[in-house]
C-alpha cells in the first residue's frame, strides 16, 4: 500500500511538474512580500526571509503614515464609475456590431480594432489640452467620462460573445413584439452575464491598477489620488523601510485579489466562452 501511495504521489508530481512550477514562480513574490511587511525594518535590509517577530503593527502604521483610505475612496470611485460607464456604452455598440445589418459595420469593426492598437500616449497631449480648457485637471473626471464612449477592448470582447447566441433567441423575441432595446435587455443580456462579467473585472482591474492616468490629470492634486499614485509616493518617502511599503503593497493588493476569487468562476466563464467567431 505503502509503494502504491508513494508511486502515485510521485507520478502526480511529475505529471504536474510544470503548474507545480509556475504556480511557485507566480506565488513567490508574494509569499515575499508578505514576509517582508511582517518584518522590522532592519531585517527587511538585511538577505533573511523568515521574519524574527511577526510584527502586525506595520499595516496600522501604515496608515498613520498615508492617507490611505482616502487613496482608496478615490480609487473606488474611478473604478466603480470607470467600469459603470464602459459598461453603459460598450454593450449597445456590441450589440449592433453582433446583430445588426447596416451599410459600414464591417468598417466600422475594423475602426473598433483600430482603436485597440492605437497607445493612448499618442493623442495624450491633445486630450490633456481639452481637459485643461475644461477646467477638470487635478480630478479624476478626464480619466472616467471618456469611458461614456465606449472601450475598444470590451467592445470586441462583447461582440465576440454575442455572435455565439443563436439569432432565433432574438427572433422569438420580435415575434413576441420586443423592441430591440427590450431584447437586449430581457433575453441578451442574461445570456451574455460571463461576458460581461469578464469585461467588468477587465475594466475595473485596470482602473484600479492604472498609474498614467491619474499621474497625467490628478498628481497636482492630492485630494483625488489613487492608490497606485499614493503607493509610488510612499515608496519614495519610505525607500529605506521596506518593510512598510511592502505593508502598504499588501493592502493595496488584497481588494483586487478577493474581488478576482470571489468572481473567479464567471470570470473564466466568460473568458472561454468568448469566441472568436467572425
Amino acid at each position: 500500500m505503502r509503494g502504491t501511495r508513494r508511486r502515485r504521489a510521485l507520478y502526480w508530481i511529475a505529471t504536474h511538474a510544470l503548474a507545480l512550477a509556475l504556480a511557485a514562480m507566480f506565488l513567490g513574490p508574494l509569499v515575499f512580500v508578505g514576509l517582508t511587511a511582517l518584518m522590522t525594518d532592519q531585517q527587511a535590509l538585511t538577505s533573511q526571509l523568515w521574519p524574527h517577530s511577526w510584527n502586525w503593527d506595520n499595516f496600522a502604521e501604515v496608515f498613520e503614515r498615508s492617507p490611505l483610505l482616502r487613496w482608496l475612496g478615490n480609487t473606488l470611485l474611478y473604478a466603480v464609475l470607470g467600469t459603470a460607464a464602459m459598461l453603459l456604452s460598450s454593450i449597445p455598440v456590441a450589440y449592433a456590431l453582433a446583430r445588426f445589418r447596416f451599410p459600414g459595420r464591417r468598417v466600422a469593426f475594423l475602426l473598433v480594432i483600430t482603436m485597440m492598437m492605437l497607445p493612448p500616449q499618442v493623442v495624450a497631449v491633445p486630450v490633456y489640452l481639452i481637459w485643461a480648457r475644461a477646467g477638470l485637471t487635478g480630478t479624476l473626471w478626464p480619466l472616467i467620462l471618456p469611458m461614456l464612449l465606449g472601450d475598444a477592448f470590451s467592445i470586441f470582447l462583447l461582440r465576440q460573445f454575442l455572435l455565439t447566441i443563436p439569432k432565433e433567441y432574438v427572433e422569438a423575441a420580435r415575434v413576441d413584439g420586443c423592441s430591440d432595446l427590450r431584447t437586449l435587455l430581457r433575453v441578451i443580456l442574461p445570456m451574455a452575464r460571463p461576458a460581461v462579467a469578464a469585461v467588468a473585472l477587465f475594466q475595473f482591474f485596470y482602473c484600479w491598477n492604472d498609474y498614467y492616468g491619474p499621474l497625467l490629470y490628478a498628481s497636482t492634486n492630492l485630494d483625488n489620488w489613487t492608490l497606485s499614485l499614493g503607493l509610488a509616493s510612499f515608496k519614495a518617502l519610505h525607500s529605506v523601510q521596506w518593510n512598510l511599503t511592502m505593508a502598504a503593497t499588501l493592502l493595496v493588493m488584497a481588494p483586487v485579489i478577493i474581488v478576482f476569487f470571489l468572481a473567479q468562476r464567471v470570470f473564466i466563464e466568460g473568458v472561454t466562452l468568448t469566441g472568436v467567431k467572425g
